[in-house]
């Protein structure tokens, strides 16, 4: 059984070592969204269990030390520095030590293809933050640049969010179950249908196999097309009690409300 609305602090036990220092080598990366100038592909078929993928370059994980757990990834604010994840995993972790990593992948000491960038402020709702209200399980978090001045937006692109999605959407979730279930560390993505869920009216539902823990924080993409076509960002996977069925707060006024937040701090 899977339970993601509430995870202990990540222990040491098969977790990876987090390279030292921020940055990296230079790579290409896309960019954020921009109007399209060919029609996107068409919309994948629905799947019902996730398979593993080349992942997505603004789609990580939160590392601290020689930790790393739960899913991240960036969402496009005017200085490039905002990440999206869940409430729970931003609890797991410290300012000042805590830092996203775009793009790992790979067993034992990992790939960290685009670098790191520390985590510089946390943005919590306070109903979560007071009352662990699962509505709420969602947090954007301010990155500081990296070692080169870089804000990770600008090295490896990212998603517009969506403050008014309906409950119905195609999306496509990008996750990195924990290493029990993937020795590999690798990424894994399913492209499946939302429904409203019938235990939280915030939430909405899906059922795809494969969401074990360490997927809390996966995006939500709606009508994702690719890497050049990243759909937008509906909420961000926060519960679930088994690895088929997951669960996401439909982001509205109030998530922006923090992003907006987040971007200023």
């Amino acid at each position: 059984m899977r339970v993601l609305r509430r995870v202990l602090r990540v222990s040491a036990a098969g977790m990876l070592a987090l390279v030292t220092g921020c940055g990296g080598a230079a790579v290409s990366a896309p960019q954020p969204d921009q109007p399209d100038q060919v029609p996107p592909a068409p919309a994948p078929t629905p799947q019902t269990s996730a398979a593993a993928t080349s992942g997505l370059p603004s789609v990580g994980v939160l590392v601290d030390g020689d930790k790393h757990w739960c899913t991240a990834s960036v969402v496009a604010s005017p200085k490039g520095n905002v990440v999206a994840t869940a409430a729970h995993c931003a609890d797991a972790g410290t300012v000042g030590s805590m830092a996203f990593a775009p793009g790992f992948s790979g067993a034992v000491k990992g790939s960290y293809p685009y670098g790191t960038w520390k985590v510089r402020a946390v943005q919590t709702d306070e109903r979560w933050s007071g009352d662990g209200d699962d509505s709420f399980d969602y947090a954007f978090l301010t990155l500081e640049p990296d070692a080169r001045g870089r804000s990770v937006q600008s090295v490896v692109g990212a998603a517009q969010p969506d403050w008014s999605s309906g409950p119905r959407r195609r999306v496509t979730v990008f996750g990195y179950p924990d290493e029990d279930h993937n020795p590999g560390n690798r990424p894994i993505a399913c492209t499946t249908d939302t429904r409203p869920d019938t235990e939280l009216a915030s939430d909405v539902r899906i059922d795809c196999a494969g969401f074990w823990t360490g997927t809390s924080g996966s995006p939500w993409l709606a009508d994702y097309r690719g890497p050049d076509h990243r759909g937008r960002l509906i909420g961000v996977l926060s519960g679930g009690d088994t690895d088929v069925a997951s669960t996401a707060v439909l982001f509205d006024a109030r998530a922006r409300a923090l992003y907006e937040r987040a971007a200023r701090a």
